[in-house]
């Protein structure tokens, strides 16, 4: 997989990219905004297959990391993991609505960087699978419509961008309105994994999707369990 590292450190990047090189990444190096994306223009590498992954940390000499991300987003599908030393909720919950795929909090595990590269990699690939051959038809909540074979939703009429993932999310639970799903189902179900670490990225997924629907009881925390849809009065 060819991997798109964006860091202007040069010291953190040519140890990341020695340790991404090992487990089979050709990385493609990117010291700071303009230059990722120019990278990941098509034009750019037109005998090179699309990166399978961009690595963005968002604290780059040049432009806001944040603004970075937005504009990769408009110019390319590909996953976008944010790496950053901003723990909050609020933080996330931003870069999501960005159009990031996932983030990595500093100081990070190697590992756990590599679990999350893979993750999303998978989920992108199951996402298109499951993106063409969904049933044609759409789930109506109250103001809520889910549309399963375009992959679109929208509230009372106006569409909401959600990121790849936050539809899956979405589209689990409304299938099945009422019904508790338990975090560990909705992890391997949503993200293919069983990996534990994965349960902060649910937390900060179900909190855009109240935010962006602004609907906050339309997904209910079941504590201890998990979590269900509250199909609107009249759904």
């Amino acid at each position: 997989m060819r991997l798109l590292l964006v860091e202007d450190d040069d010291h953190v990047a040519a140890a990341l990219s020695a340790v991404l090189a090992r487990h089979g990444f050709e990385v493609v190096h990117a010291r700071n905004g303009e230059e990722a994306l120019h990278a990941v223009l098509p034009a750019s590498h037109p005998a090179k297959p699309a990166f399978g992954v961009v690595l963005l940390d968002l604290g780059l000499p040049d432009q806001d990391g944040y603004q970075v991300c937005g504009k990769i987003r408009k110019l390319t599908a590909t996953p976008v993991i944010m790496v950053t030393a901003r723990a909050d909720v609020r933080s996330r919950i931003h870069g999501l609505n960005l159009g990031a795929d996932d983030y990595v909090v500093k100081p990070y595990d190697t590992g756990e960087l590599l679990a999350r590269i893979h993750a999303v990699s998978r989920r992108t690939a199951s996402g298109d699978e499951a993106g063409a051959s969904a049933a044609d038809n759409a789930l109506r909540l109250g103001p809520v419509t889910v549309e399963l074979s375009t992959r679109r939703v929208s509230v009372d009429g106006a569409t909401v961008q959600l990121t790849r993932k936050e539809f899956d999310l979405l589209a689990l639970l409304a299938q099945r309105p009422g019904v508790v799903f338990r975090r560990e189902q909705i992890i391997s179900e949503v993200w293919r994994t069983s990996w534990e670490g994965t349960g902060r990225t649910l937390e900060v997924h179900v909190a855009s999707l109240r935010s962006k629907l602004r609907m906050p009881t339309l997904i209910e925390t079941v504590r201890g369990v998990g979590y269900r849809l509250v199909a609107p009065a009249g759904a």
